[in-house]
C-alpha cells in the first residue's frame, strides 16, 4: 500500500526496520573499529568498518525517507548507499585472500598484490556504473531514454559484479585445492603443530561463507533489476531488508566473532614454511614490473615467455629466521658486537 499519492515508493515504507538495522550495524561497526585497533590491521580489514558506515548512513537515509517519501534527494541517497555498501565487504575478501597468498606464496596462482589491484579495480569501475545507473533510474525528472539507460547500466554493473565475484571464488577454490594437495590442511600429530593448518582451514572457510552470503545478495539485485520496478521484488520491501540488511549484517557479525586477523600474521613478509608448521620472516614477494603492466597482466603471462629466472625466496627458507627467533638472533648479534 502506497503511503501517499506523491510517494516515490510503491508501498508504505517501514519506519521501524531501518532503525533496527542502523543500531545493529552501528554496534558491529564499533566492534570492528576496536578489532582494527587491537590487531593493528587497518591495512587489511579497514573496509569492514567502512562498509558498516555506508550501511549506517544508508539506513539512516532510508528512515528519513520513510517520513518524507516524496523527497527525491534522500530517496536517491538511500538507494545508492545501499547499493554501494555490500561490494565493500567483497573488497575485504579480496584483501584477506591476498594476505593468505602472501602467507602461503609457493601455492599462489597469482601475485598476492594483484588480487587486490585486479578485483578492487574492477569493483571500482562497477561502483561508478552502479551509482550512475541508480541515480538515473531513481530520478523522477529523467526522460524515458535516461531511465532505460540507467536500467541498462544497473543490469550491466550487477552482472559484472556477480561475474567478478565468481571469478574470485574460483581463484580461492583453486588455491584451496593446492593446499589440500600439498597437505597443508591435513591433521597434525600435536596441537601446536596443528595450529597453522587449523588457522588456514578456518580462514578459507570464513571466506567461502562470506562469499556465499555476498553472492546471494548479488543474485537478489540481479533478479530485482531484471524484473524492473513492477516486479515482485521492486513492489515489496521485505526482500531489501533480508538481503541488504539481515544477510549483510550476518556477514559482519561472523567477522566480528571470527575476525580474519586472529588467524593471520599482520606482516606480509611472514610466510608459512612448506612443512605447514613453521612460520618464517622472509623478504616479501615483490613484483618489480611496472604498476600498469601488473594491472594489464595480473597473472604475469608475459613472464612465461621470458628466460629470466624468477626469485622464489621460499625455496631458500633455511636462510630466513623462524618467527620469534629473529629477535633473539638480533640480540645475540648485538651482544657479540658489544663484546
Amino acid at each position: 500500500m502506497v503511503c501517499c499519492d506523491s510517494s516515490l515508493y510503491p508501498y508504505s515504507p517501514s519506519k521501524v526496520a531501518p532503525i533496527i538495522l542502523l543500531v545493529v550495524f552501528l554496534a558491529s561497526t564499533a566492534h570492528h573499529i576496536y578489532l582494527n585497533i587491537r590487531y593493528k590491521s587497518w591495512r587489511i580489514t579497514a573496509t569492514l568498518p567502512w562498509g558498516g558506515l555506508l550501511f549506517i548512513v544508508g539506513f539512516a537515509m532510508r528512515e528519513v525517507s520513510a517520513f518524507k517519501p516524496n523527497h527525491l534527494p534522500i530517496f536517491i541517497a538511500s538507494i545508492c548507499l545501499l547499493l554501494l555498501a555490500p561490494p565493500v565487504f567483497a573488497v575485504t575478501n579480496y584483501i584477506v585472500l591476498g594476505r593468505v597468498l602472501y602467507y602461503v606464496p609457493y601455492l599462489s596462482p597469482i601475485h598476492p598484490g594483484r588480487v587486490i589491484s585486479t578485483f578492487v579495480g574492477l569493483d571500482a569501475v562497477i561502483g561508478v556504473i552502479t551509482g550512475n545507473g541508480g541515480a538515473r533510474v531513481a530520478s523522477v525528472d529523467a526522460s524515458p531514454s535516461d531511465i532505460r539507460a540507467g536500467r541498462a547500466m544497473l543490469r550491466t554493473s550487477i552482472i559484472l559484479q556477480l561475474v567478478s565475484f565468481f571469478l574470485f571464488v574460483a581463484l580461492e577454490g583453486f588455491f584451496h585445492r593446492r593446499c589440500i594437495r600439498q597437505g597443508l590442511l591435513a591433521p597434525r600429530p600435536s596441537p601446536e603443530a596443528n595450529k597453522q593448518s587449523n588457522n588456514l582451514r578456518r580462514i578459507l572457510h570464513l571466506m567461502y561463507i562470506s562469499s556465499a552470503i555476498i553472492s546471494c545478495r548479488h543474485v537478489f539485485r540481479v533478479v530485482e533489476v531484471f524484473q524492473g520496478s513492477d516486479g515482485y521484488l521492486g513492489r515489496h520491501e521485505w526482500p531489501l531488508y533480508v538481503f541488504d540488511g539481515v544477510f549483510m549484517f550476518a556477514n559482519m557479525l561472523m567477522l566480528n566473532i571470527w575476525n580474519p586477523m586472529r588467524y593471520l600474521p599482520n606482516d606480509n613478509k611472514i610466510y608459512l614454511s612448506k612443512d605447514g608448521v613453521t612460520q618464517r620472516l622472509g623478504p616479501g614477494w615483490l613484483d618489480k614490473r611496472h604498476f600498469v603492466l601488473t594491472i594489464i597482466d595480473p597473472f604475469d603471462v608475459g613472464g612465461l615467455f621470458k628466460k629470466k629466472d624468477k626469485c622464489k625466496f621460499w625455496d631458500n627458507e633455511n636462510e630466513h629466521p623462524i618467527v620469534g627467533q629473529e629477535i633473539a638472533g638480533a640480540d645475540k648479534a648485538g651482544d657479540g658486537a658489544t663484546a
